[in-house]
Parts: C-alpha cells; structure tokens; sequence
C-alpha cells in the first residue's frame, strides 16, 4: 500500500514539472520589450541612429508617439500645462511613450525676455517625462533661432549639463526655420554651432535638427547633411489637412538618402491649426509614419480655441481629462496614439 501510494503521489509532481515547463516565462525573464510593467525608457533605453531608423539599446527599431505642448511663451495661456502632472496624465492616458515641450525662444514673451521662467518651464515637462518613464523633446521653439545663437547655445548646454546623462532626453534645436531661411548658409551653420555646444557636454543623447521651409525640406537637408556627429535626425513637420503626398514625396526622399526623420509636430488640421481634422488624410499620414517607424509628437496639449487643440476650454491643467474634455482632434490623436504599437 505504501508503493502504491508513493507511485500515486509522484504523478501529480510530474504533471506539476510538465504544466510548469509549458508555462509563459515569467515578467522578469521576458524581453523588455513583452514586458508589460515596463515604461518606454526602460524598454529602449538610449536611443541612437542607424541609417534612417532610430533605434533602441538593444538594436530593435523604435517609433514613438505621444503629444508636443503648446508654445509656452508668457501671457498666451498655455503655461499652466508646463507640470509634471499633465505630463503623467498624457503618459497614461494615451499611453504616450514621447512628450514635447515647446520652449519659446522669441525675444516677446520667451527665452530672451524670461529665461528664468521658461527653464522653469522645460525643468517641469523634462521631470515629469523622466518619473513618468517616457522620452522628452526639449524643442527651441522658433522661426528665427538664427537671429540669437548664442541664446540657444547658452539653453541647450544647460539641459545638457542637467540632463544629459538621462537617456529620456532628445534635443530639438529648431522647430521650424522659415521658406526664405537658407538650409545651407543659415540653418547648417546654427545647427552645428548648437550641436557642437550641446557634444561637448552630451556625447550621445539623439539631437533633431529642423528644415527648410517650417521643417519640411527634409530632402534638400539630407542632400547636403551635417557631418562629423552621430545621432542626428532631421524635423519633419506636416498638417494632414494641408499637406500631402508632394511632403510624403520629400520624406520620402530623404529616408532614401539615408538618413532619420522625427515628426516633432504635426496636426490632423489644417497648416494654420484651424478647421476640423481631415480624418481620412491623418489616416494617409499615419499609415505613412508607421511604415517607415517614424517617431511622431501630435500639436497641441492646449485648451485654446482651435481646431488643433487636443483639450476644450477650461479644462483641468493637470490632467484628469475625461472624454468630454477632448475636442474632436484631441479624442482622435488619443485614439492614433494609444494604437500606436498595434
């Protein structure tokens, strides 16, 4: 009787060892990227340029989405999302694994008129990014950054030297120079100047550099590209309700040429930010960025009356949105960007 029990009890064990053999590996022996618990930076890491793909530590392909603020020069409104807050808000509400805060750097209102209040304003966004676990651009926010270099190599060394060793961080050294602003005497010239400072503290962290004709001549950039750095990527900006496959053409073109693209901006509207968004075209672009893995940062987390606005007016500046605080384009780029990885 003893025997036959002891032959009895050893059958469950053995199915025990076979259940436990064929079981899913447990989170923590799983690669970072099915793991669940884990946040976007700590997916990916560092992020780096290979060719025209930005990619993670571990080499895999990386396409981020998430939601630029709006401008935050003082006096036009938008200061008050400048929190940590909102920024976890955004992280978990659309599963955002990028945010974007858009330092003004105009003489009325920005950095040269308020340099103390708009680092303040970066610091906030730039935090909240880093507790939250998801990457940030800190964008020179202009359309004449030629004008004061000195004033973005004095900001851009700053955050390299505070944030610098955090792999959250991409710098964004100018949103949108202007048509007439020449990509070879003008806009090369600031760029390596702000690179070069910005190397000198942060030899690694991805740097964006913006185009001709407000980020859009991406294929006239790449065709005469900076030198001698590496993790560098080119702006491309587009409104679905304006732009299109002549800019996909550019983008194109430039991805072809060899080198990375970083949808720092874009809207669902038109290029004014104004109407409703054209919802078919945002799917044209949106299936666009997906194919060629391009990171993206949809315009804009504000309440301002505007068809680019992802929020109505009065809303919560520190997030807690329920679906009646979205505009149409708000619940839209929601949607597009808790989607993003399907």
């Amino acid at each position: 009787m003893k025997t036959l029990l002891r032959g009895v009890a050893v059958l469950p064990l053995a199915f025990a060892v076979m259940a436990f053999d064929d079981a899913p590996p447990a989170d923590e022996d799983r690669p970072a990227a099915e793991r669940p618990d884990m946040t976007p930076v700590e997916t990916h890491g560092q992020l780096s340029v290979e060719g025209n793909r930005i990619v993670g530590e571990h080499g895999e392909n990386v396409s981020l989405a998430g939601v630029s603020w709006f401008w935050s020069t003082i006096g036009w409104g938008a200061e008050k999302f400048y929190n940590k807050e909102a920024v976890a808000y955004v992280a978990e509400d659309f599963d955002a694994s990028v945010v974007r805060a858009a330092i003004a750097a105009e003489e009325k209102g920005g950095y040269a008129e308020y340099p103390a209040e708009q680092i303040a304003m970066a610091q906030a966004v730039i935090d909240g990014a880093i507790e939250a676990g998801v990457y940030v651009v800190i964008d020179w926010h202009s359309h004449s950054a030629e004008d004061r270099p000195e004033d973005a190599v004095e900001f851009f060394t700053l955050m390299a030297e505070q944030y610098g060793d955090t792999p959250n961080v991409i710098y964004e050294i100018y949103n949108e120079p202007l048509q007439d602003t020449d990509w070879e005497t003008v806009i090369k010239p600031y760029s390596l100047e702000v690179i070069e400072a910005i190397r000198a503290v942060d030899p690694d962290n991805l740097i964006v550099v913006g185009t001709q004709s407000w980020s859009q001549d991406v294929d006239e950039a790449t065709a005469s590209p900076i030198e001698g750095h590496d993790n560098i990527a080119y702006t491309l900006h587009f409104y679905a309700a304006t732009h299109g496959q002549s800019l996909r053409d550019k983008a194109q073109i430039a991805l072809d040429n060899g080198y990375a693209l970083f949808v720092t901006e874009w809207g669902s509207v038109d290029a004014y930010g104004k109407g409703a968004p054209d919802h078919e075209a945002t799917q044209v672009w949106v299936d666009f960025l997906k194919a060629n893995e391009l990171s993206m940062a949809n315009w804009s987390l504000f309440d301002k009356d505007e068809g680019a606005s992802i929020l109505k007016a009065g809303a919560s500046p520190t997030g807690g949105w329920t679906d009646d605080d979205y505009t149409e384009a708000g619940l839209l780029i929601r949607e597009i960007v808790r989607g993003w990885d399907e």
